[in-house]
């Protein structure tokens, strides 16, 4: 009886949290961090602002959960693409992903990682901060996936790997800003193609 209690204890809300965090993912990758205002939260999760703190804390609490829902869920085409055999491989998964990600049917256009925190007043600050490591790490990821290929004899001796990643992050999410001005899949994946046509570029 004891144990049944507390188990009711534990579980106070009467809605579905990964439902409710699936929404407030979308009104971010949307709006940005800071246009996403906390009535515009709560009326997209169907919950009271009470529930809301209750369930995930305060705002920024809130959006450090939705992006890592969307590093695992929208953008886990990264760690697959980091997996391919060639760093052209690579690369190619990585723009592709980029391209279908940014212009999903019933998502919000363009990338949650740049679009997230445009914005530098510094009630965003720590959100900026935090995409800026979040952009950094994805970065890195591929820094080293590239430094392995030259490592392995995949990419010529002399190229760099940090400017080849640098590169290809840079055009991913200018295809994710083209994305997001209107520009559709067919033209984005033109850029992409045009890109990797003289791999490696660097």
């Amino acid at each position: 009886m004891e144990k049944q209690h507390s188990g009711l204890i534990g579980r106070p809300r009467g809605f579905d949290a990964d439902e409710a965090l699936e929404r407030a993912m979308l009104v971010f990758w949307e709006h940005g961090y800071e246009g996403a205002s906390t009535a515009i939260l709560t009326n997209a999760m169907g919950i009271s602002t009470t529930s809301m703190y209750a369930a995930f804390g305060n705002k920024e609490k809130l959006f450090r959960k939705v992006l890592e829902r969307y590093t695992e869920g929208p953008s886990a085409y990264l760690a697959r693409a980091l997996e391919e055999q060639t760093a052209f491989q690579v690369a190619t998964a990585i723009l592709a992903g980029t391209v279908r990600t940014t212009t999903r049917p019933a998502h919000p256009r363009g990338c949650l990682g740049v679009q997230g925190a445009l914005t530098a007043s510094g009630s965003g600050q720590e959100i900026r901060d935090l995409l800026i490591a979040w952009r950094n790490d994805g970065y890195r990821c591929i820094q080293d996936r590239f430094q392995r290929a030259v490592d392995e004899g995949d990419l010529p001796p002399q190229t760099d790997p940090g400017l080849l990643a640098r590169y290809l992050t840079t055009f991913a999410y200018g295809i994710a800003v083209q994305a997001a001005s209107g520009v559709d899949r067919d033209g984005l994946q033109e850029m992409a193609d045009a890109a990797l046509r003289n791999w490696p570029l660097l």
